[in-house]
């Protein structure tokens, strides 16, 4: 494999994977997947293991940086953590009972659906709105938010970064700041269960790439994380906005002329 290709392949996919998480609290395997399906011939389960590896210290580093400037609910991410965690394998299990493509395109819909509701409404809320309710409410609220998030996310097989700063945002009232700070927190253990597993069951991918993509992603998602919390509220929606829109085209347009 020529070594510039593979890094201008891996470097790509790093930007693009490290802004989504760094700007949108997402997942990286969205954007690293595809990307080394398509130009590298990876098998989708190795690059799945790639991509979840990738996001493990993206989404650290990103929950370090809204964590530092206030931007993160830790307490309540844990609760919803564990409820995630738990309801990815219920809703893998019934996932596994339905027919194929139930919910083939749900998260590319929510993703331009956010993108959307972003630039044209933005989220303006404040942190005191959420600090307002009782402790009891929001451990609820955690909880059932999981439970859904979770089970969402086990039986779609994507989107669980999505649904969290869909639910984040627009059910429990978050400002978008702390969601999306809370949403890589949340992100970074789930990634980590998930690449143990893969690499557990396929053992470790190639070397280069591996660590290529890694380092890539875990420089532009600092970047992006830090640019996010020196963004103003309406900037920052906007610029979530884009990132997300652009995203939800490009995979449309993939399964479109490549599949």
């Amino acid at each position: 494999m020529n070594v510039l290709y593979l890094v201008l392949v891996t470097f790509f996919a790093g930007m693009g994977a490290g802004l989504w998480t760094g700007f949108a609290g997402m997942s990286a395997a969205a954007v690293i997947t595809p990307v080394l399906v398509t130009f590298l011939d990876f098998e989708p389960y190795t690059a799945v293991g790639i991509a979840l590896s990738s996001d493990v210290l993206a989404s650290a580093i990103s929950a370090y940086t809204y964590g530092k400037n206030g931007n993160l609910d830790i307490k309540n991410g844990i609760v919803m953590m564990v409820s995630v965690l738990i309801f990815t394998v219920v809703g893998s299990y019934v996932a596994s009972l339905v027919p194929a493509q139930m919910m083939g395109n749900f998260s590319v819909l929510v993703t331009l659906f956010l993108g959307i509701k972003f630039i044209v409404k933005p989220v303006m809320t404040s942190k005191e709105a959420i600090k307002s309710e009782s402790v009891q409410k929001q451990i609820v609220q955690s909880i059932l938010c999981g439970v859904f998030i979770g089970f969402i996310c086990g039986f779609v097989g994507a989107g669980g970064g999505m649904m969290m700063l869909l639910i984040l945002t627009m059910i429990l009232g978050y400002d978008l700041k702390t969601a999306v700070g809370t949403s890589v927190f949340i992100m970074a253990f789930t990634a980590l269960t998930g690449a143990a597993s893969h690499f557990w069951i396929d053992g470790l991918p190639p070397l280069a790439p591996w660590l290529l993509c890694i380092f890539f992603t875990l420089l532009w998602a600092q970047i992006a994380a830090k640019i996010a919390n020196k963004a103003s509220p309406i900037l920052l929606n906007r610029l979530t906005g884009v990132v997300l829109v652009i995203l939800g085209v490009v995979v449309l347009g993939f399964d479109f002329f490549v599949k």
